[in-house]
């Protein structure tokens, strides 16, 4: 395994996965319509956006198959680490967030211009800062839930709440592999309680209102190629079906906010991160600035 160090000292592209455009022009290639950005604002996501070419999936599938070993060289740079998150070895859920300090690859992921251009104009042209990654990971036959959350009930350690999560397949994602699912115009519910990530599936329903779970019992799937991408509102109630096809379901999470983002908490933020008082602007190697707009 090649490990060549805490890569969040690197703030650019350090291999050849992306090329980062020169000219407005270049840019221009990787908006947005407005009627994918009008969707977003209108129910809360966008999906069919791709980031990845097939060459670019393999070269991450094969990164990730060797941060799943706990004795990878690099292991203590992640912020968490669950071999199984739900901790039912019939019902498995590897998760984990950091791996962008560990491997080239999934360090340039955040610097590919597809995405920080899709997020900046999300953020409603605002310039684009990292928050954190994440690695989830449904073995074939006996792949876990992801539970129904909002993903800003995690994150009021920082405000205010402007902030934006990319999803992109490393498989297929399918009904029959535990593909993403969306309750359209959720993001209007306001912020609910958190629930566990890997418990009952269901366990939100309990905090909604009788209008709200009838629109709870609407789900869209998110069926994705892989290499293409869902983007969705912080308050969006999102989650995703256990795995029991012959398929794996592999894919990583890429999770931003926009500038001046502060920190809500003299607490830690992340594992191993040092804090930032509360009240300071969200910033430094480990909150990355990635795109400020053309």
């Amino acid at each position: 395994m090649q490990f060549i160090g805490d890569l969040s000292e690197k703030q650019h592209l350090i291999s050849d996965l992306f090329h980062w455009p020169k000219t407005t022009g270049e840019w221009d290639a990787y908006r947005l319509t407005d009627e994918q950005v009008k969707h977003f604002h209108e129910e809360g996501y966008v999906s069919g956006i791709k980031l990845l070419d097939e060459d670019q999936v393999d070269l991450l599938n094969q990164e990730l198959e060797e941060l799943t070993n706990p004795k990878h060289p690099g292991h203590h740079l992640f912020y968490e680490f669950h071999t199984n998150e739900s901790n039912d070895p019939n019902s498995v859920l590897f998760h984990s967030l950091g791996h962008w300090r560990i491997t080239k690859g999934f360090h340039d992921v955040l610097y590919n211009p597809a995405f920080v251009m899709a997020a900046y104009q999300l953020l409603n042209d605002r310039p684009v800062r990292f928050w954190h990654d994440q690695l989830f990971c449904k073995p074939a036959r006996h792949g876990g839930v992801v539970a129904w959350h909002q993903d800003y009930s995690y994150w009021t350690r920082t405000i205010a709440m402007q902030h934006l999560t990319c999803w992109t397949g490393l498989d297929d994602a399918t009904t029959e592999n535990g593909c993403l699912h969306y309750i359209p115009k959720s993001h209007k519910w306001g912020l609910l309680e958190a629930p566990t990530l890997a418990g009952d599936m269901n366990g939100l329903k309990s905090y909604l209102s009788t209008e709200q779970k009838e629109q709870f019992d609407k789900p869209v799937p998110i069926e994705l190629k892989k290499g293409f991408a869902t983007f969705h509102h912080p308050l969006m109630v999102h989650g995703s079906y256990e795995n029991k096809s012959e398929r794996s379901r592999r894919a990583f999470v890429l999770n931003v906010f926009a500038d001046g983002t502060v920190s809500n908490t003299d607490d830690e933020l992340l594992a191993g991160v040092p804090i930032i008082p509360k009240g300071q602007k969200m910033q430094g190697k480990f909150f990355p600035l990635l795109f400020e707009g053309v």
